[in-house]
């Protein structure tokens, strides 16, 4: 899928909610579901390869390797991902990007916080400089344009809305498709950076590792040029929630029936089985068909 979708949707006058998927199944059940587009964690991915926290441990390539493996579950459904801090210089965001496209990636957000990043909801955050960061927006804007840029921002918890705002124009300027004020969720204060960026479309996060937050609807948040809400890991935390349910399950009464599944014929279907069938009883030798 082009970046060209995914500019689409950023120029359309609708908000669009875009749900973490983190392997082929979930890419297929987001597409079944009607999804427009979808988005790659990198805490997920670090949760689901390596075991670990949202802390600088997963890198760029890993992402796009694990993209590689869903983006053909999603068929025209254009792919977000996460790509932190761009893992370097403007040198390396571009290296980044070019990886990410070549993976089926559609779009990516570009965090200006210092590396080795910190999940955005944790205390202890650092930026770097607004030139810097800048710098790498404008890096990839020339040399990656296949790939839309949506500029993350995590001045607000660090210096508050105004330098937020500023980093956020400086930004689209740089040449940002979209930009993503991590931390701005109240109306009143999406208005404000609606106001001072107009025509630029605003990216929010509805995170759960961000605890209770306001919940606006769609025309209210239309209304104040939001284009995407990223749900980045609701599926995943819904997934391991079941997951340790039915573990629970089988240790107490040594089976999983109290706890609702998928059944199995409706799994089989999801990965594609009955096509498989249908191409190893054509092309196996010894059960070719006529």
């Amino acid at each position: 899928m082009t970046a060209s979708a995914l500019r689409a949707i950023l120029a359309s006058d609708r908000v669009t909610h875009v749900p973490g998927v983190y392997d082929p199944v979930t890419a297929a059940l987001a597409v079944a579901a009607g999804h427009r587009a979808v988005h790659l964690s990198g805490a997920a991915v670090s949760a689901i390869m390596l075991g670990r926290p949202d802390l600088g441990f997963v890198h760029g390539t890993q992402i796009a390797d694990r993209a590689s493996t869903l983006v053909p579950a999603l068929g025209d459904i254009p792919l977000i991902a996460d790509a932190d801090t761009g893992y370097g210089n403007p040198l390396h965001a571009v290296w980044t990007a070019l990886a990410y496209a070549r993976a089926g990636i559609s779009g990516l957000h570009l965090e200006d916080q210092a590396s080795p990043k910190r999940c955005g909801h944790l205390a202890g955050k650092e930026i770097i400089d607004i030139g810097e960061a800048a710098a790498k927006i404008t890096a990839l804007a020339d040399q990656a344009p296949n790939i839309v840029v949506i500029a993350r921002t995590d001045a607000y918890s660090v210096r508050g809305l105004d330098e937020t705002i500023v980093r956020c124009r400086a930004y689209a300027e740089a040449g940002a498709d979209a930009v993503f004020p991590e931390g701005v969720d109240s109306l009143d204060e999406l208005k404000l950076v609606h106001r001072a960026l107009p025509g630029v479309p605003l990216v929010i996060n509805r995170s759960e590792a961000g605890g209770s937050r306001p919940v606006l609807s769609d025309a209210d948040l239309a209304e104040v040029g939001v284009r995407l809400v990223l749900h980045p890991v609701a599926a995943l935390l819904a997934a391991m929630r079941a997951a340790s349910l039915a573990y629970r399950a089988i240790a107490d009464g040594g089976t999983a029936e109290p706890v609702d599944r998928m059944p199995w014929a409706a799994f089989t279907a999801l990965v594609g089985q009955d096509e498989a069938l249908d191409l190893d009883a054509r092309y196996v030798p010894g059960r070719l068909q006529t």
